[in-house]
């Protein structure tokens, strides 16, 4: 009866593991809507005009156009407002924001805040406002208005209040064009399709852009889709930004060549004209 028992444990301990990892989760794959609950009942199917993007000496900016799809097994809930936003976030960086004091006459840097990673660029565009259609739960879970798209301070926080300083970031990057929030830049045709318009700007980073598609009802998230844009320097900025970062020595000593070829060129031409 004891061996029994044994074995009977025994065989249970050699199970387990085994079953464990059968029922093991796939990740998301790219592309695809992100859920870790089970299907919902409305599905987000969508596509971008381009996934890449390539940065040249002529570059003056681009359009991209994000545009999908709502799927639906059941019919679509009454009394619901239906909501679709659509973020577009460039690559994270850390910034350190400062600020100027005049002191005897001088202005001087008296205070700064460090942010560990904040977008290069970030856009929203929103079917309607955004305060009328996303819950603060939700925009503090996923991230998507703009000062929340902005990561965990860097260092500690020497100044009495933080917000002065990364509403400050905003602004500027808002008058660069590199923040954006376009409220009622996602068009719904009969709460189905949908489609939103980006003008990037010239003065892109190079990197990963991620594409990010919200469905909501009533403020609450139903689903949720990903994707990403490439943008890489191409053709002679390409070569000029590897040999920069991966032969240091040679850009320099190509640098100077044309310097000084440049200045010879001048000089030559000057004492044809004279």
């Amino acid at each position: 009866m004891i061996r029994a028992a044994l074995l009977a444990i025994g065989l249970c301990a050699v199970a387990l593991p085994a079953l464990a990892q059968d029922q093991q989760v796939l990740p998301a794959r790219p592309g695809m809507p992100i859920t870790n609950r089970p299907e919902p009942d409305e599905q987000i199917v969508a596509g971008l005009s381009r996934d890449n993007i390539g940065i040249t000496t002529s570059f003056d900016g681009s359009q991209i156009l994000i545009y999908g799809a709502i799927k639906r097994e059941k019919p679509e809930p009454e009394g619901q407002k239906l909501a679709v936003i659509v973020t577009l976030e460039g690559p994270l960086g850390p910034v350190t924001i400062r600020k100027k004091s005049r002191e005897f006459g001088i202005w001087v840097n008296t205070a700064s805040v460090g942010v560990a990673a904040a977008p290069s660029y970030y856009a929203v565009a929103t079917s309607s406002p955004l305060g009328d259609i996303l819950d603060r739960r939700t925009d503090t879970q996923q991230r998507i208005s703009i000062p929340l798209a902005m990561r965990a301070f860097s260092g500690p926080i020497t100044v009495d209040d933080s917000i002065p300083f990364t509403e400050a970031l905003v602004d500027i990057r808002k008058e660069q064009g590199l923040y954006k929030l376009e409220t009622g830049g996602v068009h719904i045709v009969d709460n189905t399709l949908f489609r939103a318009d980006f003008a990037l700007p010239a003065n892109l980073t190079e990197g990963d852009y991620k594409t990010r598609i919200f469905l909501l009802r009533d403020g609450k998230l139903v689903d949720k889709y990903q994707s990403a844009i490439e943008v890489r320097k191409v053709g002679l900025e390409r070569w000029l930004y590897t040999l920069a970062h991966e032969n240091a020595a040679l850009y320099g000593l190509l640098s100077l060549a044309l310097a000084v070829f440049a200045g010879w060129a001048a000089a030559a031409i000057f004492r044809f004209v004279r």
